[in-house]
């Protein structure tokens, strides 16, 4: 069911320009150039006796270390960057090494090309401008460290310095290549880019055509099944009309209803050419969203508790927000996860202000393993195999689920967090009643809340 007006309510596809790194991958690659740095440092001092100022050298080299530590320690590893974040990241790097090769002899120094690293890396995830400005802050690295840099020099004092000519080759060299990369990595990236773009909108044309194929289908076998039942009303009714004719007030009722009966096979008979979207269902009060995402899930044993209330300063009546796919299929996954894992209780609780709205899903399980709360959100992400389900045997993940959900919601607007309840290593007797896996969606309100007011219109046909 999907017209015009729908069609424009529907979320953009994500955005595969930007936004899509992980802080873990710059982490892991960050640490990939430490540990070579390392080495170069120390065979450069060692078998090869060169005069390096390791003193120097190594503090450059332990900045890098210390970016790395401080962003483990205060981000998540699931936390994708945004573009702005991730350029800050490759520019760090481009200048922790042209400082390093300031350090070592400069554009003589045989592992100068890796200066292009960050910005091949930027002209693959950035958007144009971003990676154009990587690649220009580049080229001024490079130019900087063509002219003030420590030349190389032996045990005994002997300077290693390449011809003047040598060096202008050098620098060209790398400027070219930075150029070229940046414009060559990223044209590619922004064609793969697009070929992701068309496959989500043929997946999505391809589910949007599924269901309605499959609404045909119940249309067709209701319309099938009313046929009977319209027939004798029309039938019982036209009788009605033929002996009342000394009545006209009776004999215009059962006219009116031959004539609601042949508008009922109307609507039928339209409603398996063409879909319609009922505007009714496209808003809908908050607690009436939330029982319709729990409605699979609560008749598994589990006992599924709502709480909604507005915050001190909150109106009191509850927002009608929207009632789309993303949402109801996200929060769907979300209690489903906490069904699985608690031992008897969930409790889904809202809270809304006059700009925000937070839904908090809560169980009483053994909550989230420690080791893993800062990966939860990555697909395929798997429990211990010491931790089976106890009510799902054949459940042996729950990354996939939460993977979907997190993005799901974080398309509508919505930030998620994941935590639990207590500490994991109390006993039985001291965990508050709701100790398991906590998991908080918070939504502007301007972004999913919809007028509860004024007319709704007329169903449209696409």
């Amino acid at each position: 069911m999907a017209t015009s007006q729908a069609r424009d309510e529907t979320p953009a596809p994500v955005d595969l320009q930007g936004g899509q790194v992980r802080l873990r991958t710059l982490i892991l690659l960050r640490w990939a150039a430490v540990a070579g740095q390392v080495a170069a440092l120390t065979v450069a001092s060692g078998p090869l006796s060169l005069a390096v100022p390791l003193g120097p050298c190594f503090l450059v080299v332990g900045i890098a270390v210390a970016a790395n530590m401080a962003a483990i320690s205060v981000f998540p590893e699931t936390k994708r960057l945004s573009e702005g974040q991730t350029m800050a990241s490759l520019l760090f790097d481009t200048a922790q090494l042209a400082l390093l090769l300031g350090l070592t002899g400069g554009l003589a120094n045989p592992f100068a090309f890796l200066i292009l690293a960050p910005a091949t890396i930027g002209a693959t995830v950035l958007s144009p401008r971003s990676s154009g400005a990587v690649a220009l802050v580049t080229i001024a690295f490079v130019t900087l460290v063509a002219f003030y840099y420590l030349p190389l020099r032996t045990a005994g004092g002997t300077v290693l310095s390449p011809p003047a000519i040598f060096g202008v080759g050098h620098w060209l060299a790398i400027v070219i290549g930075v150029s070229f990369l940046t414009i060559y990595a990223g044209r590619v990236s922004s064609e793969i880019r697009s070929m992701g773009r068309a496959l989500l909108a043929t997946q999505m044309a391809l589910a949007r055509e599924q269901k309605l194929t499959d609404l045909g289908g119940v249309v067709a076998a209701a319309a099938h099944e009313l046929g009977t039942p319209l027939a004798t009303i029309k039938l019982v009714s036209a009788e009605l009309a033929d002996e009342l004719d000394g009545r006209p007030e009776q004999r215009d009722d059962a006219l009116l209803i031959r004539r609601e009966a042949d508008r009922c096979a109307e609507i039928l008979r339209s409603m398996g050419r063409a879909g319609k979207d009922d505007l009714h269902l496209r808003a809908a009060p908050l607690s009436a969203v939330l029982r319709e995402a729990a409605e699979p899930h609560l008749d598994r044993g589990r006992d599924v508790r709502f709480e909604w209330l507005p915050a001190p300063d909150g109106p009191a009546r509850e927002p009608t927000i929207a009632r789309r796919p993303e949402i109801i299929h996200g929060l769907r996954n979300l209690i489903q996860n906490a069904v699985d894992f608690a031992q008897a209780t969930v409790w889904v609780e809202a809270r809304w202000s006059a700009n925000r709205l937070a839904l908090r899903i809560m169980d009483d399980g053994p909550g989230f393993p420690a080791h893993l709360l800062g990966r939860i959100g990555d697909p395929f992400l798997r429990r211990r195999p010491t931790e089976p389900s106890q009510d799902r045997p054949e459940y042996d993940g729950m990354g996939l689920g939460l993977f979907i959900a997190k993005t799901l919601l974080e398309r509508t607007g919505a930030e998620i967090t994941f935590a639990n309840g207590s500490d994991p290593f109390l006993a039985e007797s001291e965990r508050p009643e709701r100790g398991g896996a906590i998991v908080e969606v918070i939504w502007p309100l301007a972004r999913i809340a919809q007028s509860a007011s004024g007319p709704l219109g007329e169903n449209v046909r696409h």
